[in-house]
């Protein structure tokens, strides 16, 4: 059997930039995707604690060491500046590999966007 797990979180990250007309998709620094375990053009879902919207796009990077956390696109209808947010994306892998398989969360400075 094939289950779909967490597999990486930023948690309580601040949004930096809301660009209505861009393409599409998330910017992220590269340090917050480096500790996350994300990869350019990954799928991930995005849960906005300011405000309960959710959406789903994908990952752009984004300077290393800028902070940024950038909604792009129609999703900049959902987050504003300022707004704090929870980025996850989720892997499929065989259930007992699940049983043993540790995702990367990240807990970032909401204020900065740094990790400590």
């Amino acid at each position: 059997m094939i289950i779909e797990v967490l597999k990486s979180k930023l948690h309580r990250v601040t949004v930096t930039e809301a660009n209505l007309d861009y393409i599409g998709s998330v910017t992220i620094d590269e340090n917050l995707m480096d500790a996350a375990n994300l990869l350019a053009n990954e799928k991930v879902a995005i849960v906005n604690i300011s405000n309960g919207e959710r959406l789903e796009t994908y990952v752009i990077a984004g300077k290393r060491n800028s902070g940024i956390i950038g909604i792009n696109g129609p999703a900049a209808h959902k987050c504003k500046v300022n707004d704090v947010v929870i980025i996850m994306s989720y892997a499929q892998m065989d259930f007992e590999e699940a049983k043993s398989f540790k995702p990367s969360i990240v807990f970032p400075d909401t204020a900065t966007n740094t990790i400590a």
